[in-house]
């Protein structure tokens, strides 16, 4: 318990998000009030996306009866054995349940211990894992194959989940089979997206290996600031995340050196920005989406309805958003960078599972 408050008290008088390793979730259950709810970019998308009756077909990486409660909608699908699409309660399961434990903070929320008194300083989360499932992280050969089979109705393929590999042999061998993958969904739809949502590794030798394998493999990938620091430090490389002239030249060093097919979308709860080759998408377009979905997550506690996103759109937009948008109108990035503010909020209800909403918004744009 000490070193469960030790690290809480950290993130939040920092205002950072992270994941971090917990032996014992049951300790949070112990001092924390909880509710459930789903995990995972590819399963909060697709709920984000049910709401406003868009379609996926998601890959179950927990299929425990758990997962496939939550997941049960005429608009999310899941390969079952055979070939064909079932709804999530039709797959056979058979998984233990991979439970996170995230735990929100809220900006001027406080915190106090005796006398001492600390305001912590932005809204964020912390995820604090009990990695089962996720630590090998079982491929669906269903899910796959029946991609790979009918990629012309695939309009866009995201990948995303493997941060939580910690065994160096494990994950070459889960990316080997990504990257056939992929190869097979372009030869079956050229035309077709390959979207890599990036996430905070839990080793620094995770992080480089899945790096330096899928990013010159995707069309486009999507990071938060705070992953695009991480990236950044990992090359030897400072990024100033309140800089967007840093930011920028931080993407156009990945580009450079990784060489993703597209571009490179950095989310924040200010702006999203798309810089690279954006010919032929919608791309402002899905990161308006992306972005209102997201807002509509945080600001109701709940996946966006159409009510609720239009409700979102009667408010004011970022400032910091706006001055940043300026700032690039007014520099020789403006045909290079694409720029969308965020609608404000100060103090959201909720900070899970923004970046996965954020990340099925944009998808309405393939």
């Amino acid at each position: 318990m000490p070193e469960l408050l030790e690290t809480i008290v950290y993130y939040c008088l920092h205002g950072i998000g992270a994941e971090a390793d917990i032996d014992d979730p049951d300790l949070i259950r112990a001092g924390f009030p909880c509710r459930n709810a789903m995990g995972g970019t590819a399963v909060q998308a697709a709920l984000a996306l049910d709401r406003l009756g868009a379609y996926s077909v998601v890959h179950l990486s927990d299929d425990s009866e758990e997962v496939r409660k939550q997941l049960i909608s005429p608009n999310i699908k899941v390969p079952v054995q055979g070939g064909s699409l079932g709804g999530a309660g039709d797959a056979a399961g058979g998984n233990f349940p991979e439970t996170h434990v995230i735990i929100q903070f809220q900006k001027g929320s406080r915190i106090c211990l005796g006398n001492q008194v600390e305001t912590i300083p932005a809204s964020n989360r912390l995820i604090l894992t009990r990695n089962t499932v996720n630590s090998f992280l079982p491929l669906d050969e269903n899910y796959l194959g029946w991609v790979e089979k009918h990629a012309q109705q695939v309009s866009s393929n995201v990948l995303s989940s493997f941060n939580s590999i910690l065994d160096p042999e494990v994950l070459k061998l889960r990316l080997a089979r990504i990257l056939e993958h992929v190869e097979r969904y372009r030869r079956g739809n050229p035309q077709g997206i390959v979207y890599f949502e990036d996430a905070h590794y839990h080793s620094k030798e995770s992080r480089r290996l899945c790096i330096e394998t899928l990013y010159p493999h995707v069309d486009i990938m999507s990071m938060n600031e705070e992953e695009l620091q991480y990236t950044m430090e990992m090359c030897h490389i400072p990024v100033e995340i309140d800089d967007i002239f840093s930011c920028v030249n931080g993407v156009e060093y990945l580009l450079d050196r990784f060489g993703m097919k597209r571009g490179v979308i950095v989310h924040t709860k200010d702006y999203a920005m798309y810089v690279g080759d954006a010919s032929g998408l919608a791309i402002e377009k899905g990161m308006v989406y992306g972005s209102l979905m997201a807002t509509a997550r945080a600001a109701f506690g709940e996946y966006g309805s159409d009510a609720q996103i239009r409700k979102i759109l009667e408010g004011s937009l970022s400032r910091v958003g706006l001055e940043n948008l300026k700032k690039i109108e007014n520099s020789s990035l403006s045909g290079r960078v694409i720029l969308v503010p965020t609608f404000a909020l100060d103090r959201p209800k909720y900070t899970i599972g923004l970046g996965d909403c954020f990340t099925g918004g944009v998808q309405l744009c393939f």
